[in-house]
């Protein structure tokens, strides 16, 4: 079965609304965290709120954010999930009454399991652990170790690494979602529309 898509970490109109009118993406992320090059900025946010999805449902990104923050910056979506990148317990995620996908870093076996914490989300995102950072690497992990997911009844969404080269192998890993970020730019922070049509087309 096909996996859906999610295209992260986009921070400008122009490629917003190049996404929106593309088939065969399901979800669209968007970054709330100052020290990543796709944090949304400031103009993007005055638009978001009158912006018009059509099918597809926003994601918003945070990593370690205060309720505040997190209940001000996803008020500006309709019916948003909210990711979470950081240290968050599973009663903090839950607390919005949204529904949230919860980031697990995979160093290794053990790794995958941390899922098991998270009861409460609708999905649980598997990336590459890299010291010091949240996404965005353009490294992707051990693919074979999500072998040991099956016994997990888990949603999964794969990221990390993403692109044109191996998004057959992605696909073979079986997850229900696939978060394509730094594998369909040009530079950081750059999306690149031909590559996302091609990556697409691929899928």
């Amino acid at each position: 079965m096909k996996p859906l898509v999610k295209i992260c970490g986009i921070n400008d109109l122009n490629v917003l609304n190049a996404l929106v009118a593309m088939n065969g993406i399901d979800f669209l992320g968007f970054i709330f965290y100052e020290n990543s090059p796709r944090n949304v900025p400031d103009d993007l946010i005055n638009v978001i709120n009158k912006f018009d999805f059509q099918n597809k449902r926003p994601v918003c990104v945070y990593v370690d954010a205060d309720e505040y923050f997190v209940k001000e910056t996803s008020s500006n979506f309709q019916n948003p999930i909210l990711q979470f990148h950081g240290n968050e317990t599973d009663e903090f995620c839950n607390s919005f009454g949204k529904d949230f996908w919860k980031v697990i870093k995979v160093k290794d076996n053990t790794s995958i399991r941390d899922s098991i914490k998270y009861p409460n989300a609708s999905g649980i995102l598997f990336e590459n652990y890299i010291k010091g950072q949240h996404g965005g690497t353009g490294h992707s992990f051990d693919w074979d170790l999500l072998n040991n997911i099956k016994d997990l009844d888990t949603k999964f969404i794969l990221s990390g690494g993403i692109n044109i080269k191996n998004v057959d192998n992605a696909i073979d890993t079986k997850p229900w979602c696939l978060d394509v970020n730094s594998g369909v730019e040009s530079s950081p922070g750059k999306k690149d529309i031909g590559l996302i049509k091609e990556l697409l087309n691929k899928i």
